[in-house]
């Protein structure tokens, strides 16, 4: 009976569960038509100013239309500079339609800019993208070619290889009489009351050190103007010397240590000047020269290089006084100490000071010869320190040097000096590559190359793509650049097709080329090329690269 019951029921709820379907179906069915049409997602139309610009001002503001409304509370526009540093912090505006976004500019210098913006259109889909405009005539980007070319070397010149031994050789001997030199003609001026016993030393130190200094400064300038001069005729060398800022800064240089001969009983403030102008002919001559914030690069250096005069020249006359008067060793010892203690702090100072000037980023230590070189430098300063302290207390208990003492820091003294020498001839920074890169595939080949990938330069890219002869050419090519690290949007190179010459082809393949030529690489990053290829079969390939510049 209880069953039967049951039975009728369940036969009752039938229908009704039927129609609460059919009621479910009717509504999802229904909805569709009931939501307003979503159009496509926003698409930017028109920038201002234009990609790849080159404009004569600056301009007032960057504007940005999209094809449709974009969220108001979401999203951002900003403009860098070569230094990925923000050019304000001001917000952008939305139009009241909400298909403008822009954003008021201060007056900018001249310079490459990126405009970057991150959006969410008004169906909720994110867009991005950045492109660069130029202000004015940028100066050109510093890199290693920068530093290779200060001294009228060609760019290969400065390299740290075995090829280099007899510049280097040269370059070393020229470095340590230079600051031995000037340092001694520092310390003659200076040092008071000097026994017979300090004078002959300090003589016959600067005889020494000064026909050393002559003789390694015209072989230093002999090779440096062959390499110059290669394939030049003889006739030539004269404008070298005489119509070029290098050749005639060494004309200078070496009339300045021609004078120093006949100085060495003149005054102290002529021995000082004499100093001051050849250290001050060396800055010149140098990497300070070819350096961004050149007055205050070159002071630093000077100041580093007559600090290190003062230390060179010091200890070498002392370790020889120790040899032949100890008395009067423990009696220049003490003042020695005084002038070498600040000698030290002028020279890290210095130091530190001129590293974060020639370098933009702290990295860049790691990645040429001459950081490499100059953290070895530091470790033996840091040594120096700790064996120039030791000697001090030795001698405030004994009154006289410390024979071993002097002999480690003399080597630890010649071997920064020698350590100086190349690292201060060599390139601070890395130098850029051209990119060329080849890529076979059975779905597509691909060559892309970029030069001379140089940051907020003018570049050229070249983009050959070849897929197979069935496929047909490709319905589109993009070439975008993502900056490593970086919370601005991908850049997106303006390819656009050329007839290629080239004899590049594949058996089985066609070939199609693109080309782009502007400052697309805005700053100096790690980056990533990504090219993306879509098929006429609306097939997408994509394909990435990493590569750097500095």
């Amino acid at each position: 009976m209880h069953q039967q019951l049951l039975n009728r029921k369940q036969k009752r709820r039938l229908p009704q569960i039927v129609l609460l379907v059919f009621a479910v179906i009717w509504v999802v069915g229904l909805l569709p038509s009931l939501m307003p049409v979503a159009s496509a997602h926003a698409s930017l139309e028109r920038r201002v100013p234009e990609a790849n610009a080159k404009l004569k001002e600056s301009p007032p503001f960057v504007e940005l239309s999209f094809s449709e409304a974009v969220e108001p509370s979401a999203g951002s526009l900003q403009v860098l500079d070569s230094q990925k540093r923000k050019v304000t912090s001001d917000k952008p505006t939305l139009s009241e339609d909400r298909t403008k976004l822009k954003l008021a500019l201060p007056s900018l210098q001249e310079g490459v800019y990126t405009a970057s913006f991150h959006i969410v259109s008004e169906d909720g889909h994110p867009v991005s993208g950045s492109y660069v405009f130029v202000v004015g005539n940028p100066p050109e980007w510093k890199d290693g070619s920068t530093f290779n070319d200060d001294a009228g070397g060609s760019s290969g010149s400065h390299g740290l290889s075995s090829d280099n031994w007899l510049l280097f050789t040269v370059r070393i001997l020229y470095y340590a009489s230079l600051l031995v030199a000037a340092g001694l003609m520092i310390w003659s001026a200076v040092y008071r009351n000097p026994s017979e016993s300090v004078s002959g030393v300090h003589r016959r130190l600067l005889l020494i050190s000064m026909r050393v200094l002559l003789i390694s400064l015209l072989l230093h300038i002999f090779i440096q103007a062959k390499e110059i001069m290669s394939g030049q005729p003889l006739s030539a060398w004269g404008e070298l010397f005489t119509g070029t800022a290098t050749g005639r800064a060494w004309l200078e240089l070496i009339v300045v240590v021609l004078v120093g001969f006949v100085l060495q009983r003149a005054t102290m403030y002529v021995k000082l000047l004499w100093a001051v102008i050849i250290l001050a002919v060396e800055s010149l001559i140098g990497h300070p020269a070819a350096n961004d914030l050149k007055i205050l690069t070159l002071a630093a250096d000077w100041v580093h290089l007559v600090a290190a005069a003062v230390w060179a020249g010091g200890l070498l006359a002392l370790v020889v006084l120790w040899f032949e008067d100890r008395k009067e060793a423990g009696r220049f010892g003490a003042s020695f100490s005084k002038g070498a203690l600040l000698s030290l702090v002028a020279l890290v100072v210095s130091g530190i000071l001129m590293m974060t000037l020639f370098l933009p980023k702290f990295s860049y230590l790691w990645l040429t010869p001459w950081g490499i070189l100059l953290a070895i430098k530091s470790g033996l300063t840091l040594l120096v320190i700790g064996t120039g302290a030791w000697l001090r207390v030795r001698m405030s208990k004994s009154g006289i040097p410390d024979g071993r003492l002097l002999r480690v820091d003399l080597g630890l003294m010649l071997a920064i000096v020698a350590i100086a020498a190349i690292f201060t001839y060599i390139s601070p920074l890395p130098a850029n590559e051209p990119i060329r890169h080849h890529e076979m595939g059975e779905d597509m080949h691909y060559t892309l190359s970029v030069t001379p990938n140089v940051p907020g330069g003018e570049n050229e890219a070249k983009l050959q793509i070849w897929l197979p002869e069935a496929s047909g050419e490709p319905k589109a090519v993009v070439l975008r650049l993502h900056p490593e690290g970086s919370e601005e949007a991908p850049l997106d190179v303006p390819l656009a097709p050329f007839d290629d010459e080239s004899y590049d082809n594949y058996p089985g393949y066609a070939r199609t080329s693109y080309q782009a030529t502007g400052a697309f690489l805005p700053y100096a990053s790690k980056w990533t090329a990504e090219i993306r290829v879509m098929t006429q079969d609306d097939i997408e390939i994509v394909k990435r690269l990493d590569f750097a510049n500095y």
